[in-house]
This record gives C-alpha cells, sequence and structure tokens, in this order.
C-alpha cells in the first residue's frame, strides 16, 4: 500500500500526483472544488459532487469508468474507480483521524519499487502533516463504497418498521367541523330601545363618518323630576344593552345581580341606563348594520371607531333623553375605559366615577393578546375579508378568538382549584384535549363563537388598543387633570388581562392631578378579570358605598383590600 500525503488545507487545488511503477506511471489529475472551510465540508452530508475522471498516460491501462465520483460521507471523503487489472486504484480516502488526516491512500497490485518509495517521501516533505507515510503495500481485495439508497417520500425504511404510532383521526377536530350547519349570526332584536340619529355621525379617527347614527339601550327605575339620579352602567367588549332582566326581556342580564332594588346599582333610587357600544352587534350602529347609502351590510367599510367616539355617541343618547348630568358613570373592562373617556370628554355632566379593571391607556401585553383574537378570526377564510354575512360564517377562528380571550379573563389559581391536572377521561392520551382545562376551553370558544359578530370583535377591540388618555395631551397627568368628581377605581390582584399595577397607576394620577377625592379598591379574588362579573361582596358592596354615601370635599387617596370567597 502506497501512502501518498497532501495538504490538509481545505480547498486546495491537487494538480498532479504521479505514482512511479516499473515500466509505466500513473499521472493522477484531480482538482476539488473550493470550499470556504472543514466545516462547511462536514455539513454537506452525502450530497455527491461531480469530479473529473482519472487520465491514464499509459495506452496499455484504459480509461478509467465509470465517472469518478466524491462521496461526501462527513467526516470521510472516498473516491471509487476501477482502472487496468495492472493497476488499480481500489478506493481514495481522507480519513478524519489524528494520525492519518490529509493522506490520499492508494493500494497497488504489486509491491512499490523505490522509486515509488521515492516519490512518497518527496510528498510527505511536502506535506503540512510532515509525517512518514510509506508502508509495504499489499494486495487487497476491489472495494466499492455503496452508493445511498433511494428514499421515497412517506415510505418506512425496513429498521423502523416496527412501529406504532398514533392513528391519524382527530375527533375533536371532526367536532369543530361537525357541530352542525356553519350558522349566520343572530342578533337580538328584542328587549331594547333604539334612538335613531338621521344626520351623519362624525368619528375621530380617519375623518369617519356614518350616515346616521343608532344606539340601543336598555333602561331600568324612574328618572326623577330634575333628571338628577341617572346613573350610566357602561358594558364590556362584548356585553349588550341586556345588563338586567326586564318585562320586555326576562333573560338574565350580564350584571343581573349587580343591579336592582337594594343591589349595587340601587333601582329604586337611581334611573339606570345602559347602552350598547358603538361597533357592537346588539342593536347599536356596527359592521353588521345595513348602510342606508347601499342597502347592504357595512361589514368592512365600517370606519375605524374609537373609545371617544364611542362615549360621543352616548351623550347624544343622553341628550335624547334628556339628562344634562349623571349622578355617576360606572363601567368595567372596556366599559371602565369609557367611564373614565366620559368624565375626560364632559368633566361637567360626569357627577360620580367608577371604573373597575380598566386603565388610563392601553399597554402592550393586552394590545397582544387582543391581536391574537383579531388574528384568528381573520385568518379564517370564511370571514372573506369581513364580508361573510348571508355567506360560510367564520366561526372557527371566532372560537379560537374566544378561547384565548377566556385565558386572559380568568385567573391561574382559580384554574388550579377548579381543574388542576384532572384529566376529561382514562382513555389514552392524544392529540386532542386531555385534560379538563382544555375540555372548558372548548366549551367556552363552542358557546360563543355565534353569539357575537366577528367583524364587531375586530372594530371594539381595536378600539381598545387604541385607547389612550394621554392623546390630545402633553401627559396622562394633564388629560386626567379634566376629571373633577369623586372617583373609585377598582383592580383585581390576579387580573392578566388589566393588571392590578394599571389600577394602581391611574388612582395615583388622578391624585397628582388635583383630584382629592380618589377611593381606590384593590381586590383579592380568584376570578381575574372576569371578578367585576362574578365578585358581589367585592365588587358590588363597594359599588354600592360609593354611590350611596356622602362624598367628602376634600380627601387623600385610600386603600383597601378585601379578601373574597365566594361570589354571592
Amino acid at each position: 500500500m502506497i501512502m501518498i500525503p497532501v495538504a490538509q488545507t481545505p480547498g486546495i487545488a491537487i494538480s498532479t500526483i504521479t505514482a512511479l511503477t516499473k515500466k509505466h506511471a500513473l499521472e493522477v489529475h484531480t482538482q476539488y472544488h473550493t470550499f470556504k472551510n472543514a466545516a462547511v465540508l462536514a455539513s454537506k452530508g452525502r450530497r455527491q459532487m461531480q469530479h473529473k475522471r482519472f487520465i491514464s498516460s499509459n495506452p496499455d491501462i484504459s480509461p478509467l469508468t465509470p465517472p469518478v465520483l466524491l462521496h461526501s460521507k462527513s467526516p470521510v471523503f472516498s473516491l471509487v474507480t476501477s482502472a487496468s487489472s495492472q493497476f488499480r486504484v481500489a478506493s481514495v480516502s481522507m480519513w478524519n483521524s489524528p494520525l492519518r488526516r490529509g493522506r490520499w491512500m492508494f493500494t497497488k497490485l504489486a509491491s512499490p519499487t523505490d522509486g515509488q518509495k521515492k516519490m512518497c517521501r518527496m510528498f510527505s516533505a511536502r506535506s503540512s502533516l510532515n509525517q512518514q507515510s510509506c508502508s509495504t503495500g499489499r494486495p487487497l481485495p476491489q472495494v466499492e463504497t455503496p452508493r445511498p439508497e433511494e428514499s421515497h417520500l412517506g415510505e418506512v425504511p425496513p429498521q423502523h418498521r416496527a412501529f406504532k404510532g398514533l392513528e391519524t383521526n382527530f375527533p375533536c377536530l371532526s367536532r369543530v367541523k361537525d357541530s352542525g350547519p356553519e350558522p349566520e349570526y343572530d342578533n337580538i332584536t328584542k328587549g331594547y330601545k333604539l334612538f335613531v340619529r338621521k344626520q351623519p355621525f362624525s368619528l375621530k379617527l380617519n375623518d369617519g363618518v356614518l350616515p346616521q347614527l343608532e344606539v340601543a339601550y336598555e333602561t331600568w327605575g324612574q328618572l326623577n323630576e330634575d333628571a338628577s339620579n341617572a346613573v350610566l352602567v357602561l358594558a364590556g367588549l362584548s356585553a349588550s344593552s341586556h345588563a338586567r332582566s326586564s318585562v320586555d326581556n326576562m333573560n338574565p342580564g350580564w350584571w343581573e345581580k349587580f343591579i336592582g332594588p337594594g343591589c349595587a346599582v340601587d333601582t329604586s333610587k337611581f334611573f339606570v341606563i345602559c347602552p350598547n357600544n358603538l361597533g357592537s352587534c346588539y342593536g347599536t350602529s356596527g359592521p353588521s348594520s345595513t348602510n342606508v347609502l347601499t342597502g347592504k351590510p357595512y361589514a368592512t367599510t365600517f370606519p375605524i371607531i374609537g373609545v371617544e367616539d364611542m362615549t360621543n355617541a352616548i351623550f347624544l343618547l343622553l341628550d335624547e333623553l334628556g339628562i344634562k348630568k349623571l349622578y355617576a358613570s360606572v363601567g368595567s373592562s372596556l366599559g371602565g375605559m369609557l367611564s373614565l373617556q366620559t368624565s375626560v370628554t364632559h368633566p361637567d355632566r360626569v357627577g360620580r366615577l367608577v371604573s373597575i379593571s380598566a386603565c388610563a391607556q392601553s399597554h402592550p401585553s393586552s394590545i397582544a393578546m387582543r391581536y391574537l383574537q383579531r388574528k384568528c378570526i381573520m385568518c379564517d377564510p370564511n370571514w372573506n375579508n369581513g364580508h361573510y354575512y348571508g355567506k360560510a360564517y367564520p366561526k372557527i377562528g371566532m372560537k379560537l378568538a374566544r378561547e384565548i380571550a377566556t385565558i386572559t379573563y380568568r385567573s391561574g389559581p382559580e384554574w388550579n382549584l377548579r381543574f388542576g391536572r384532572n384529566r376529561i377521561s382514562n382513555d389514552p392520551p392524544s392529540l386532542c384535549p386531555t385534560f379538563l382545562i382544555e375540555s372548558y376551553l372548548e366549551h367556552q370558544g363552542e358557546s360563543f363563537s355565534t353569539k357575537y359578530d366577528p367583524n364587531s370583535l375586530l372594530y371594539i377591540s381595536k378600539a381598545m388598543d387604541m385607547f389612550d388618555i394621554a392623546e390630545g395631551y402633553s401627559s396622562l397627568e394633564e388629560g386626567l387633570s379634566r376629571v373633577k368628581c369623586p372617583t373609585m377605581v377598582i383592580g383585581v390582584q390576579t387580573d392578566m388581562l388589566f393588571p392590578v399595577w394599571q389600577q394602581r397607576e391611574l388612582a395615583n394620577l388622578l391624585h397628582k392631578a388635583g383630584n382629592e377625592q380618589v377611593t381606590f379598591y384593590e381586590l383579592n379574588s380568584l376570578y381575574g378579570h372576569d371578578t367585576f362579573l362574578l365578585d358581589l361582596n367585592g365588587v358590588g358592596a363597594a359599588v354600592k358605598g360609593f354611590l350611596e354615601t356622602e362624598q367628602r370635599q376634600t380627601g387623600w387617596l385610600t386603600k383597601h383590600h378585601t379578601q373574597v370567597g365566594k361570589s354571592d
């Protein structure tokens, strides 16, 4: 065996290697492709690269066939070919070994001559390895490097055929798709009054204009003679004007236990008004409403709206009802933003302010969660750029959006107590829901998916993202300086959507801006953001006390902690 060392440096060109024999010389010409470095060579895997043929200078040696190919078998590269019966280049390999790295190994069927040994020593002297490389050759059997077997996509290799996996059917997805015909959204058509303003209604953002404005609302209690006992209750993102049951609609409202005789908002003392928000689908002008100019639903031609536009629409309703000043403006979540905005844009028309689980400006964490909800809807093929009315309904996108929202509405401590790691069944685990918490989220998404218009969710959630009291002012403090009335701010320690530090910030800024009648409640509740819907003892008692207690003429920021148990 003749060992001819070559330079180890990648990318070199080996122009000629001459192997001397007794009568003939075999000139081997080869050219390597240039590579950047050895790491690049090693990363190429088994990719084949074309190589020039060996050319024989002796007519007795037949041309080399088949063409010489370089197989990159990282970290070893081998070259296989054939010659005449007298000489055979059995293998040419670059060995990744401390002792053999950078050498070419030739096999000859005869012992090397002195000339061969001399030539070997000459190449060895020029090698960067500077190692002694000559040895006495011995016959070797013909070596053929096996080529990689052709693989077909999806075909299981023989060595992996002892495989047991999941069946590729997913009943959880089938339930989503086969849960019934794709319904059109069913708007609420009874139980509310409708205020219609047939003049154009200008919007703050993008210079938008609606040809006319409609506002759905419901009322409870009696308005006194001087219209001084009106309490405005403002709803969250997906809530309607139906805050409490009534003769016209006996179904329980979203704040059923908080409104009524002797309740937190006592209808024996106050005239309670709950309007449906602009952009919604429960009677007030929104994407699902009919554009009087076209006779078709607005869909996504509906202009972008902001929280200030919503409050302006509400005050047009109050003007229609003859209410010049509210006794109080009460709201939670989006409603808490709205109640704060009413006191900023109309400071002389609000007597008291209650803001629950809200903020002075939207922060990145809540913006991100609402963005994901919008993305789910807009990626549903049935959304059809918002023009799905009378067509296939984007139910799957709406369902996923609600599941994401549910995660932000409740709290981890509640779910630990309520669900833990309990499983749905004892069946073997699969990719479908295994735990009760997954089943709960799926149920919440499914039950809500057709109760609210997807386009309304897009528009109103975007309005929440854009909310910022500092807009139009030099700072939040300057904007909040317009709030002169007694104010109560309520936050919840387990709220993930509007963390309690945001309500604490709001209360501090109000006081810093000069409001001496600010009360701050920080509740310790298991229910997270949904505390305002469930915690009658904490939220209800605080609201009732604030509305029915004479306010101090001067005061200081107060802070109360309440340990909350059951909601009722």
